[in-house]
């Protein structure tokens, strides 16, 4: 690697920095926003109701679902107004961490 690859300039409040990355840094999986139109399971866990079906309309604040885990019940709420589009779970089904449960049609 040529010296002026091996560092980078970063600016933090208008002071210019060089510094070098590790590898374990430059190979990091990269943060990307994720799709608000998606609701993913923050908890593995098992469903037990879900309240909605595709074409459904709703306000934010309705609840969609209920989630338990570690033998709590966590009601899923609509994060905003719209339409469900798919309804990927069912009573009964155990889901992990990540699972896509809903997904909301594309705002306008």
């Amino acid at each position: 690697m040529q010296e002026e690859e091996k560092y980078e300039t970063i600016i933090v409040h208008s002071a210019v920095y060089k510094t070098e990355y590790t590898t374990k840094y430059r190979n990091r999986v990269k943060w990307e926003k994720p799709d608000e139109n998606q609701l993913f399971s923050f908890i593995p866990g098992t469903i037990i109701d879900v309240f909605v079906k595709p074409g459904d309309v709703l306000k934010e604040g309705d609840p969609l679902l209920i989630l338990e885990a570690m033998k709590m019940h966590n009601v899923v709420q609509m994060p905003f107004d719209g339409k469900i589009a798919t309804v990927n779970v069912k009573t009964g089904d155990k889901i992990p961490k990540g699972s896509l449960m809903i997904e909301i049609a594309a705002k306008k």
